[in-house]
């Protein structure tokens, strides 16, 4: 089997929600990674702490550091979850009842081991 990364974009706005209604949508979430707990898939998965984090450009003689990232009124990345999966096709199956879809998109793409295997 191959490891699919799915990269969870959004746009980093969300509608207002009631505390209750924040803690279903956690619940949904927390199902749907147990419910691929469960089949096997879930390799990794994580949530991206809002806002920090750094970018790291050119390498020579000395790599630049800035903040970041920061996108501005466009798509971002809020978590990732690292899945087996036959295809693309199945993982895509896997993908389909992501409670994220209600707030943004899936990128997929296929993960390749470093020796160039496929992982």
């Amino acid at each position: 089997m191959a490891k699919y990364l799915l990269l969870l974009r959004d746009t980093g706005t969300y509608p207002d929600m009631s505390p209750e209604a924040m803690q279903a949508v956690l619940q949904r979430y927390i199902d749907w990674t147990t419910g691929l707990a469960t089949r096997g898939v879930l390799v990794d998965a994580s949530k991206l702490y809002d806002g920090a984090g750094r970018i790291v450009r050119g390498g020579r003689p000395q790599p630049v550091v800035t903040d970041g990232p920061y996108v501005e009124g466009k798509e971002v990345i809020g978590g990732y979850y690292v899945v087996q999966a036959a295809s693309y096709e199945d993982t895509v199956a896997l993908s389909s009842d992501c409670p994220h879809l209600d707030f943004g998109s899936i990128e997929i793409r296929e993960l390749e081991a470093m020796g160039g295997e496929q992982s």
